[in-house]
């Protein structure tokens, strides 16, 4: 039977009403509202001053006006600069956020650098407390995930610069079934950060690059666009708040090797698209020489602004255990940018008193595009990048990853592990969590296929808290999965695989079919 004969059902767009599942807060933050945060000095004694913003009266005014009327006039007292990435202590290079720039002089990688001082004037009680009594409300920008974390992210941007599509606040699911049945483990979560705007996790660093772009046009600098290179996700996300913005998209996505769904996103939002005969790697290479060139601002993940987003995730997480760490995290690896955000994110939750320790992180690479996984296999020896292969987990499909030494720094400083899976394991994977309701990509079929190496190995224990991140929504690989239920993947068994039964319309024979099928579950069971 041909893959196109197998589901003749049109796709149903995403529900734009499902809800994350959240922590249900203590009686204290019920009274706790949303807070505007700022400081007084008296000599040498900093506290906080709390301005209450009461819920809005019912008014012509936008939750914009609104938020602007109850803006406290007191100093911002957070400020946050690039520095060259793992710069010696004695170094002094650094820039404002304000300035285009995305290398150091030497030619590395930058970070964003906050002023950590100033957060410990806070202790983690406090800000707990803050961000807890943010989450679920409308009150503009902290409504939210990424900008309800707002001082540890962009502290010094104009809440009228912000573009956001309250993203994040992403569904932590309890894994009951999966665990159990596969991996007996009673304490498996996925993290759904592509139940998001675009349906990636990429919307948690675009809303802050764009952001950010926004308020430079606003300032009068040369910028007049943004550009990406793109293997889906990203050029989706870039391309939606640009058009919330008004800001102009120049997306550069390599020829045949992304889905329809994620081709038709940045077309839909009005991007000017362009489509290169070449891998992610060689479109990477284009836009980083087009951006040197034009004024146009560059937004792939060598950018350090949009990891200040992704590292919400990891905050989020703690959020909904409240404030507890887990025991592994298990991200899935393309460029590398998301392992080092996660890091960061747990990393400044630890320094500033949220919580006592980081979970051990663990990437997960395919097969096809393991450059990471054979550099750690090596022993951290010499890096060595690769032409990557197809794979179905197109999105990580990045044989020179762009953010190779950030990763290498955070799987280093939390003891982590790298892990890959061939293509036939990530489906097989991606089959069998969604036979326990859930519907995954083929990214989270990496990662996990990791958890399944990592519990074979009894690395991961059976009652270790482990969340595995889902990078991206499952609609947007609907091919890969009709292709594998179908059997039409040539040289995969595709041993999970559920095709419709063909039957006649006709009561006898359907009660054949339906009774043949219930008397195999009740063997099952």
């Amino acid at each position: 039977m041909s893959s196109s004969s197998l589901f003749n059902a049109s796709l149903s767009p995403l529900n734009p009403n499902q809800h994350p599942i959240r922590r249900h807060p203590s009686p204290s933050l019920l009274r706790h509202r949303p807070v505007a945060v700022s400081c007084t000095s008296d000599g040498n004694t900093t506290t906080p001053i709390e301005t209450s913003v009461k819920p809005p009266r019912r008014t012509e005014n936008t939750i914009r006006d609104d938020a602007r009327l109850h803006r406290s006039t007191a100093v911002n007292p957070f400020s946050a600069r690039y520095v060259p990435f793992n710069a010696p202590p004695n170094s002094a290079e650094h820039y404002s956020l304000d300035e285009i720039v995305y290398r150091s002089r030497s030619g590395g990688l930058l970070d964003v650098e906050h002023d950590m001082d100033a957060l410990k004037h806070f202790d983690g009680a406090y800000w707990r407390d803050l961000f807890d009594s943010r989450v679920g409300k409308s009150t503009w920008p902290y409504g939210s995930g990424v900008w309800s974390k707002k001082e540890w992210v962009l502290p010094e941007i104009d809440d009228d610069d912000i573009v956001s599509a309250f993203e994040g606040n992403s569904n932590l699911f309890w894994a009951e079934r999966f665990g159990k049945q596969f991996l007996e483990m009673n304490d498996l979560w996925v993290k759904h950060c592509g139940i998001s705007h675009t349906g990636s996790f990429k919307d948690l660093g675009m809303t802050v690059l764009v952001s950010q772009v926004n308020r430079l046009r606003k300032m009068n600098r040369p910028v007049v666009g943004v550009g990406c290179a793109s293997t889906g996700d990203t050029s989706a996300a870039l391309s939606a708040y640009c058009a919330a913005a008004g800001i102009p998209s120049i997306v550069f996505l390599p020829a045949n090797k992304i889905s329809m769904a994620q081709l038709v996103q940045p077309i839909a939002n009005g991007a000017f698209v362009l489509s290169i005969d070449s891998d992610f790697d060689g479109c990477m290479k284009l836009i980083r020489e087009v951006t040197s060139e034009l004024p146009i601002y560059l937004a792939n993940s060598l950018n350090s602004l949009r990891l200040e987003g992704q590292k919400t995730a990891a905050i989020e997480i703690l959020q909904q255990f409240d404030w507890q760490a887990p025991e592994w995290v298990i991200v899935p690896g393309g460029n590398l940018g998301n392992i080092y955000a996660f890091y960061k994110g747990f990393k400044m939750c630890q320094e500033l008193g949220l919580v006592d320790r980081i979970p051990r992180l663990v990437c997960a690479q395919a097969a096809n595009a393991n450059p990471l996984y054979l550099h750690y296999k090596s022993g951290w020896k010499d890096f060595k990048p690769m032409t990557a292969s197809t794979t179905f987990a197109s999105a990580i499909q990045i044989g020179d990853p762009v953010s190779i030494d950030r990763a290498v720094y955070a799987l280093k400083q939390c003891d982590g592990i790298v892990e890959e899976a061939t293509e036939e394991e990530l489906m097989d994977a991606m089959a069998q969590a969604d036979s326990t309701g859930m519907f995954i990509c083929p990214h989270t079929g990496v990662a996990l296929t990791a958890l399944f190496k990592l519990r074979k190995q009894g690395v991961i224990a059976p009652t270790d808290r482990t969340v595995v991140v889902s990078t991206a929504h499952g609609l947007k690989f609907t091919q890969s999965k009709v292709d594998y239920h179908s059997k039409a993947i040539p040289d995969m068994a595709c041993r999970f695989s559920n095709p419709p039964v063909e039957v006649k319309a006709d009561f006898g024979a359907v009660m054949d079919v339906l009774k043949s099928y219930l008397g195999s579950q009740k063997l099952r069971s």
